[in-house]
């Protein structure tokens, strides 16, 4: 997932353009597919294990579409580049010529990305879908097709947003929180890999192109949505009784702003309880497990919690 393009006074969503180039570069020198939007579907529902790349884009910075678009366009490699409607053609963000012009190739995919761009997770469930209408609105009137994927804003979601999102129709929707799509994730709140100047270094890059999907039957608490009351949660995944041996299993958490190894403590061989020292402070909780496989590569598996603005 993508921001900014050579912007580098905004570190924290930028990735400059000739490591981006070294990124396109390194997934085709592995072997690695660019799917569509049109094969997503059909990616996650195979049984085999062939890693495949879906790039994202989010917001529709003019910075992408001087500085990513001609590479993408030249390559014909195809993506998804999420719009949020009320900036369209406001000072640094693409206008409707601009966005029109990309979606005339057959290897690129508008979605919604809300109107806003608010912290819309905040906000009462009618302010929500009023929002997510307007945008829905504008994109379906701009658009030969309406468009059937939704990234959450900063990635934040809770219950309550995520049903109105299936109830607008969405096929997927994606967050913003690391890890594998595979068959057994929940389509409404889809993982991937956050690209910016520091989590875009090239050796770190490189260690992505070797994870792999981390399949988990279940996730407690199914709220990732916290106030003052269930927070720290309480954490529990359940993995499949045929799935990976998760014994060596690693997960990290981010309580009181700290990054540290979370303590573990296994109910059955395939069911953990993540312990965490205390509650998570800052906008969001993080826990981030690992299992390292033959060959070099990872599973991975990322959680992100919403703390509620007080």
């Amino acid at each position: 997932m993508y921001h900014r393009f050579e912007e580098n006074k905004y570190p924290s969503t930028n990735i400059r353009i000739e490591d981006f180039k070294t990124h396109i570069n390194l997934i085709k020198n592995s072997g690695l597919k660019f799917i569509s939007y049109k094969e997503l579907e059909s990616s996650i529902n195979e049984n085999n294990s062939t890693q495949k790349i879906l790039l994202t884009i989010d917001d529709g910075f003019t910075s992408f579409y001087q500085k990513a678009w001609p590479i993408l366009k030249k390559n014909k490699i195809p993506f998804i580049i999420f719009i949020n409607t009320e900036t369209i053609g406001s000072n640094g963000y693409m206008n409707w010529s601009e966005i029109n012009e990309i979606a005339n190739y057959d290897f690129v995919y508008i979605g919604n990305h809300s109107h806003s761009h608010d912290y819309l997770v905040d906000m009462e469930d009618n302010e929500i879908k009023q929002d997510l209408v307007t945008a829905k609105k504008i994109l379906d009137q701009k658009l030969n097709y309406k468009t059937k994927v939704f990234a959450y804003p900063f990635g934040e979601y809770k219950n309550s947003y995520k049903k109105i999102v299936n109830d607008l129709g969405f096929s997927f929707a994606f967050g913003q929180h690391s890890g594998v799509i595979d068959k057994t994730k929940n389509r409404l709140e889809l993982p991937r890999f956050p690209i910016n100047e520091k989590y875009g270094e090239i050796e770190r890059f490189k260690s992505l192109l070797k994870t792999i999907p981390f399949p988990y039957k279940k996730i407690f608490p199914s709220e990732t949505y916290l106030d003052e009351k269930n927070n720290p949660p309480d954490v529990n995944i359940q993995f499949f009784e045929d799935g990976p041996d998760i014994k060596n299993i690693t997960c990290y958490s981010n309580e009181n702003n700290k990054w540290r190894k979370s303590k573990l403590h296994f109910h059955k061989k395939n069911e953990l309880k993540v312990i965490l020292d205390g509650k998570f402070t800052t906008e969001r909780g993080r826990i981030n497990c690992s299992l390292r496989e033959e060959g070099g590569y990872w599973r991975w598996l990322g959680i992100q919690f919403v703390i509620a603005s007080k």
